[in-house]
């Protein structure tokens, strides 16, 4: 009996140690996570701990509505004009820095089945380009493209699914098909974009 109650007040002793141990190592996350919630103003940050800015930091507006690409972190995020709508996407980014241009610019143009062709200074790095890919499967802008007005820079789909959430492209935003066809439905000409 004597036993039986050395080992019952042995288990309560572990247990409310192990109990006490989870709390102790779980204070700080509790801690930060109330930290980073108390603060509204503060950046979003997912469970990748990638940087999710607002809007506000890089328009005056929303008219026409937003687009603000993120090189650093390969995202796309968009805001339609009454903010009733904000969609966050991967995407794919120049290769270089020095191929990447970032600013402010504005759709021009979309295109649903774009055609290709690669500048002279793609021919110039890349000399097995082909100098024209119609719509379909192997064109490069995937899907659907939404123009900027910046000459030959797009946002646009990819057939090619493992470029996303890379340094891959030769200059433009590239999508998953099935996202920049939503993109393409949301966005119109005159949106505003950024690429930081």
């Amino acid at each position: 009996m004597e036993n039986d109650r050395r080992l019952t007040t042995r288990r309560k002793f572990f247990l409310n140690t192990a109990s006490a141990s989870l709390v102790a190592l779980a204070a700080p996350n509790i801690l930060r996570a109330q930290e980073i919630g108390s603060d509204v103003n503060s950046t979003r940050r997912n469970i990748s701990s990638f940087r999710v800015p607002n809007w506000r930091d890089h328009f005056d507006n929303l008219k026409n509505g937003v687009i603000l690409s993120d090189t650093v972190s390969r995202m796309v995020q968009y805001w339609s004009e009454d903010e009733s709508v904000y969609k966050l996407y991967p995407s794919s980014v120049p290769m270089t820095d020095e191929l990447t241009r970032r600013g402010y610019t504005r759709i021009i143009r979309k295109v649903v089945g774009p055609s290709w062709r690669p500048t002279a200074s793609m021919k110039a790095r890349n000399p097995e380009f082909p100098d024209y890919v119609g719509p379909g499967p192997d064109n490069p802008l995937g899907t659907h493209a939404l123009y900027l007005s910046w000459q030959y820079y797009r946002i646009h789909g990819t057939n090619d699914t493992r470029k996303i959430g890379r340094r891959s492209s030769n200059g433009c935003i590239g999508l998953y098909n099935n996202q920049i066809e939503e993109l393409f439905a949301l966005a119109k000409v005159g949106t505003q974009v950024k690429l930081i």
